[in-house]
């Protein structure tokens, strides 16, 4: 399989839908408010908070996989973005080469590391809770335990590129949704490439009232879009938009490892 080939597979992605998003485009993203910022503003802080409740789980994941226990792991993930949140270094974006992801997970080994920073229990008994941990499922939860080989690095970088995906296909879903198109969008989904038990373009047609045409045309809107919202959420997490094709082949990587 090819390179062309095994983005597709992975994401839904092919190489025609590269540099869709525009610079004009990208100077609006919420890191790159953060940056420019240097998170002094309201924007910036909001933009800040919505990309650490959105991007929690990489860290959950990061810190099960050293050891920790749930309940400890909750209690540092929320430290964490409490620190992330009160005392913003930001220099060290430049080191990361600007990259949310990489940022983070430097930002988090500190953390881990610092006996100083761990002290931030008292704090957290505050009952502070600034990222989602209830949304995590029993299942997500023994998805997490120690207990496979892979590394904790490894673990943070797969776990970032599957919330990606997912927040794109939320967003995705939201739009047919609002349009009245809820069921179609259930049906389309699982023609991507990664579903199992994929049905016929027959079946979907028949199911909705539709012809296999117009369930073929109707595809090919749906994975356009989600091509646009995939470079979209991507760059919400770089410093500039050159860096967005970059990110990208790097979560393809990471996925297909």
């Amino acid at each position: 399989m090819s390179a062309d080939d095994q983005v597709t597979s992975r994401t839904g992605v092919g190489p025609a839908a590269a540099g869709q998003n525009g610079a004009a485009q990208f100077t609006t993203t919420r890191w790159s408010v953060v940056l420019t910022a240097q998170g002094e503003s309201p924007a910036a802080q909001e933009a800040l908070e919505k990309l650490c409740r959105t991007y929690w789980r990489p860290i959950y994941s990061f810190i099960r996989r050293k050891s920790v226990g749930p309940e400890e792991a909750e209690d540092f993930t929320q430290g964490f973005f409490a620190l992330l949140l009160e005392r913003r270094d930001l220099d060290a974006v430049r080191k990361e080469k600007g990259r949310l992801r990489s940022y983070l997970l430097t930002s988090l080994k500190h953390f881990l590391a610092s006996q100083q920073r761990r002290a931030m229990a008292v704090k957290r008994g505050k009952g502070q809770r600034l990222v989602p941990l209830e949304e995590l499922s029993a299942i997500e939860r023994t998805e997490m335990e120690p207990a496979d080989p892979l590394s904790a690095d490894r673990l943070y970088e797969r776990r970032w590129a599957s919330t990606l995906m997912e927040q794109v296909l939320r967003r995705l879903k939201d739009e047919y949704r609002t349009a009245g198109n809820a069921a179609l969008f259930d049906w389309l989904k699982q023609l991507l490439p990664d579903e199992p038990g994929a049905p016929s373009r027959a079946e979907i047609a028949a199911r909705l009232g539709m012809t296999e045409n117009a369930v073929r045309q109707a595809f090919h809107r749906f994975r356009h879009r989600y091509q646009v919202l995939l470079r979209e959420e991507i760059s919400h997490t770089v410093a500039i938009a050159s860096d967005i094709e970059d990110e990208l082949r790097h979560l393809i990587a990471v996925l297909r490892a």
